[in-house]
């Protein structure tokens, strides 16, 4: 049998498939970019706003959420060329939940829409004052939702004019090396080329700690940061 248009019995094209040596699978594998890793070890926690009283709500409050104020932010100052390939804007939710902003703090690239939802049985407004990105969404009720395009990076700080004691940063980058901690202080920076970097941890508004950091061109990088 010959396949028509190449001349070739299918058997020799078979075997020519398998020792050709452009095909994918003979060609020599790229190593694994490398990455960042480790920890950022905060020891000295901000203290939540107090909850304003409210006297015209009926009963007892209910119950609230005390921010998680263990989280911090790791990035890398300048970013790789790389970087900056055009990419999808992503989209990202805070809620508001117990009369807090959930999560307390949250990082997305720019062009990222974030979803304000009002998951709580009162209304609530969502502001920022922030020059990155300045916005008020008006006061709404529960079960809506209304959303921001983050359009400059930068740190913006979000706010209730209702509830005082509600406040939450989201932090906007124009590249993709960053990461919110767990609530030990881990992070993972993935696929960060190899080369030399200045990595960042930030924590309540402010950077706070600076590394100088050495990625492999396969592996990881481990680090260990500490914000006084």
């Amino acid at each position: 049998m010959v396949l028509r248009g190449l001349g070739l019995p299918s058997a020799l094209l078979g075997l020519a498939l398998i020792i050709d040596p452009t095909s994918a699978a003979s060609q020599p594998q790229a190593p694994a970019s490398g990455g960042i890793r480790g920890r950022l070890d905060i020891r000295r926690l901000a203290k939540p706003v107090e909850r304003r009283p409210d006297v015209a709500a009926p009963g007892s409050p209910g119950p609230r959420d005390v921010p998680d104020l263990r989280r911090g932010l790791v990035y890398l100052d300048t970013a790789p060329r790389s970087a900056f390939d055009e990419r999808e804007p992503g989209r990202a939710v805070m809620d508001q939940r117990h009369e807090r902003f959930v999560p307390h703090l949250l990082a997305v690239m720019v062009g990222t829409l974030v979803d304000f939802p009002n998951s709580d049985l009162t209304y609530h407004n969502v502001f920022s004052l922030s020059r990155a990105q300045r916005f008020d969404l008006g006061r709404y009720a529960a079960g809506r939702s209304k959303a921001v395009r983050m359009d400059r990076p930068g740190v913006v700080r979000v706010f209730c004019d209702i509830h005082s004691h509600m406040n939450a940063f989201i932090v906007v980058f124009n590249h993709p090396f960053f990461d919110v901690t767990d609530v030990e202080g881990r992070f993972e920076l993935p696929s960060v080329p190899a080369g030399t970097y200045t990595l960042v941890g930030w924590y309540e508004g402010e950077a706070r700690t600076t590394r100088a950091v050495v990625v492999p061109p396969a592996g990881w990088a481990e680090v260990e940061m500490v914000v006084p």
